[in-house]
């Protein structure tokens, strides 16, 4: 179980503090905004009220002890800068900042923190991939260009082998499970036929995935 504190609940803060704690980990809530910590005290491990841009009241917090520190401030960038600046004179490693704007972005790089989110232009690139390949229910990105993917199969591929519709893909495809109703079938073979409704889920290369996308649709 990990330790993180998120210093701002709005609904973005809100939101990664939650599903924080719905992941078994435990979760310290900031804000200034007392309405926002109360809204939050029972969600959290703990939530307090506390002036994120003295340095003093954020030190008492003892922030240097967590995981990771993510301020999530929002349109404050005065209150967002000054936080992360004292943050760094505590000795906090691991801090991940939201960003609103570009310039945000170019003066926390220089400050050096360990990872700038932009959830909003995150969000609506990953929701454009989507509209894009409708087939495609989630994705993670592993880098270097691969990917893994969860598809739907549809009546296209109801009764092709797992063989054929590899062999069918320009470069190296491999499909790492097939979920049927309540079953997953973990690196299923060759021989394995598909049946529409089947969820696969593949690794592979952006390209080799791009290429095989009319096949899906």
């Amino acid at each position: 179980m990990g330790q993180f504190a998120v210093i701002g609940l709005g609904r973005f803060g809100a939101a990664a503090s939650i599903e924080l704690m719905k992941l078994g980990h435990s979760v310290l809530g900031v804000d200034t905004d007392s309405k926002a910590v109360n809204r939050h005290v029972d969600e959290l491990t703990h939530a307090v009220i506390a002036d994120v841009t003295d340095k003093q009241a954020l030190e008492e917090l003892g922030l240097d002890n967590y995981d990771v520190v993510l301020v999530a401030i929002g349109s404050d960038l005065q209150a967002s800068l000054l936080c992360v600046v004292h943050l760094k004179g505590l000795g906090v490693k691991n801090i991940w900042v939201k960003a609103t704007s570009h310039a945000q972005h170019l003066i926390l790089s220089k400050i050096g923190v360990a990872r700038i989110v932009h959830p909003e232009e995150e969000m609506g690139i990953r929701v454009a991939q989507l509209l894009s390949y409708p087939m495609v229910n989630d994705y993670i990105s592993i880098g270097n260009g691969e990917f893994i993917v969860e598809i739907d199969i549809g009546e296209q591929l109801n009764g092709a082998s797992v063989g054929s519709f590899v062999a069918s893909s320009p470069s190296a495809l491999h499909v790492l499970l097939i979920k049927r109703k309540a079953e997953v079938i973990v690196h299923p073979d060759d021989s394995f036929v598909l049946n529409a409704k089947d969820i696969m889920v593949l690794l592979g290369h952006l390209n080799t995935l791009k290429a095989i996308a009319p096949k899906l649709t």
